[in-house]
């Protein structure tokens, strides 16, 4: 028996409409703020037609086009929640693609003159070296990690990947921080 369209729909159906694992639902949860289902006893999630209509929005922008979860967080903090909602329907209007790292250097000339940018995009580069260094540091010496070579992959399907990336990141700081609180 099918609901009606404004029912609301528990973990396990908005899951499987969604072909999404529920953890990742709850992980979604607690990255976007806008997510809130309704909790009833025992804490079972039951989702409005507008949380389902957002959590559409949210697959389509991480899997479909290829966004972080920052680059999500950034979107319904600009656009709103009704624009994500609305932004996997077919014909909806669709947000700018994510900004890359060459797409800052090839528009170098249109940052703001007095470095500001170039400053931010400086320590970014750092910190990310920073953090390899780090990364090289804790592995054995018997692990080696290559330079990245040319995979030949399209730019949606590396987008996808540094999306999953980026997601397995925030698992680990969660796990990090989980581990930590357990620990004191």
């Amino acid at each position: 028996m099918d609901k009606a369209p404004d029912a609301f729909r528990t973990i396990s159906e908005v899951a499987g409409d969604l072909d999404l694992p529920q953890h990742v639902l709850r992980f979604w949860e607690s990255r976007f703020a806008q997510i809130r289902p309704m909790k009833r006893a025992g804490g079972r999630r039951y989702y409005r037609p507008d949380d389902v209509d957002l959590l559409r929005g949210i697959r389509h922008l991480l899997y479909g086009e290829g966004y972080t979860i920052r680059g999500v967080q950034r979107i319904l903090r600009e656009q709103g929640p009704k624009f994500v909602q609305a932004v996997w329907q077919p014909g909806a209007t669709q947000p700018g693609p994510p900004i890359s790292e060459d797409q800052v250097a090839d528009n170098a000339d249109q940052l703001p003159s007095d470095g500001t940018a170039r400053n931010v995009f400086g320590m970014l580069k750092s910190a990310s070296a920073q953090i390899e260094t780090d990364v090289r540091g804790a592995l054995p010496a018997s692990v080696s990690i290559a330079p990245a070579a040319p995979t030949g992959l399209r730019t949606d399907e590396l987008r996808k990947l540094q999306a999953a990336l980026d997601e397995l990141g925030e698992c680990r700081r969660m796990i990090d921080a989980a581990l930590r609180s357990d620990a004191a």
